[in-house]
């Protein structure tokens, strides 16, 4: 954890209520680096493992530019699983709980098309999805870039083991105007880089180390099994 409080971090009294109604006492390390960066406009990449907190990293700044009075999206959220797209989503729902007019949506492979286009068409601020879906949303004319502030890829180094690559770079084709580009991997390998910097060249880096990321207060243990048999005599059913 840092020194820092939620309030160092120059967020809205809304966004401070609903990190108080989650529980959150103090920003993680990423997020107390990451979130005064994204809300000052920069291009970022943030490097970081599961379990960090980056998700509140890039979504409350996300929520706070988004305009509630203004119904076209504004933020497109990348993820490569359909499983993290509702992930990113619900936490945005619950960070945005006192922030009126703010909608998001996830968009993903699995779920019925006129659901999914229906929730567009009503109008959401912050659009959260899987590549291939939100591609397919593009070439339909049911998701319009034309409004867009600022683009998280969460998991971008996944997405490109997962041959997303090509999709990714349609999506950011599509956008037009100027935006704000956010990244988070768990690695930075070469081809990552070379992709978001093809993009945003200016980009600024912010790295946790992984010493970083263990809560002191937390106790750990494990039980050593040699087969399915003796498990029951250790764990629960």
């Amino acid at each position: 954890m840092t020194n820092k409080t939620f309030a160092d971090l120059g967020i809205s009294p809304e966004l401070l209520q609903a990190v108080g109604k989650l529980g959150y006492e103090q920003p993680s390390p990423i997020q107390a680096d990451a979130i005064p960066m994204i809300l000052s406009g920069e291009n970022m990449i943030g490097q970081s493992q599961t379990g960090s907190g980056k998700t509140a990293a890039f979504a409350i700044p996300a929520i706070e530019k988004a305009d509630p009075n203004d119904r076209n999206t504004q933020i497109l959220i990348l993820c490569p699983t359909r499983e993290l797209a509702v992930q990113v989503s619900e936490e945005c729902y619950k960070l945005s709980a006192f922030k009126r007019g703010i909608k998001s949506v996830p968009v993903y492979g699995g779920q019925s098309y006129d659901r999914q286009i229906r929730a567009l068409r009503e109008g959401t601020q912050i659009v959260i999805g899987t590549p291939g879906r939100l591609l397919d949303h593009l070439e339909r004319g049911t998701l319009k870039l034309d409004h867009i502030k600022m683009v998280v890829l969460d998991e971008a180094d996944e997405m490109l083991d997962m041959g997303f690559r090509d999709d990714i770079k349609k999506i950011l084709d599509a956008v037009t105007g100027p935006r704000q580009l956010i990244c988070f991997s768990a690695t930075m390998a070469k081809p990552i880089l070379n992709l978001i910097t093809s993009y945003a060249p200016d980009l600024k880096t912010v790295k946790i180390a992984h010493k970083a990321l263990t809560v002191p207060t937390v106790e750990q243990s494990f039980y050593e099994v040699r087969g399915p048999r003796q498990k029951p005599k250790f764990l629960p059913a």
